[in-house]
């Protein structure tokens, strides 16, 4: 495959940061943390950071979804929690929802991807209720990942990949691009 090219690596990036920031983002079941843990033992000056992970752990939610069983996680108490890590830069953001960060605190979005079949068969195995996959699957089917990084990255310049996460193969590929862009990093633009 040929090399990836980023026309500005670094696009929004917070003063001072010497590691890119990355967001790796798509619908729960995706891989992002697989994906995620991959990359930082990839890429070593990089950390993970599983947002879901520290929003049970530091409480960083209001409000319970009965339905889904699940928080809703309060977007300033997460976004408190990770200001100063992300402005030291060097770390792999590892969340579903990627529209209320701000976008000068990310070099890179990874917009994870996988086939329904896959997706549902993953879920599944996480034993979630059939409205919970059903409600998943269709967040595949329309994009509202992609979407939502789009929306919130696009215009500051911050590269947005598409990545398909369906396979050992894939996995290894898409690693292989982010490990591209953080070798290729200039915080000076």
């Amino acid at each position: 495959s040929l090399p990836v090219r980023f026309a500005k690596a670094g696009g929004g990036a917070m003063t001072g940061r010497r590691n890119p920031n990355v967001l790796i983002t798509g619908t729960p079941g995706v891989g992002k943390t697989t994906f995620s843990e991959a990359l930082s033992q990839a890429i070593p000056r990089l950390a993970h950071i599983e947002v879901s992970k520290l929003v049970r752990e530091k409480k960083l939610y209001k409000e319970w979804d009965d339905e889904n069983d699940c928080s809703i996680f309060d977007e300033d108490m997460v976004c408190d929690e990770l200001e100063q890590r992300l402005e030291e830069g060097g770390c792999i953001v590892d969340f579903h929802s990627a529209g209320f960060f701000q976008d000068d605190w990310f070099d890179l979005v990874v917009v994870l991807r996988a086939e329904t079949h896959v997706l549902y068969d993953r879920l599944e195995r996480r034993h979630y209720a059939e409205a919970k996959i059903r409600g998943n699957v269709e967040a595949e089917i329309f994009q509202t990942c992609l979407e939502e990084a789009r929306e919130a990255f696009e215009e500051a310049n911050i590269p947005v990949l598409e990545l398909p996460n369906n396979s050992q193969d894939e996995l290894e590929q898409a690693i292989e691009r982010v490990r591209q862009f953080a070798n290729s990093f200039d915080p000076m633009g």
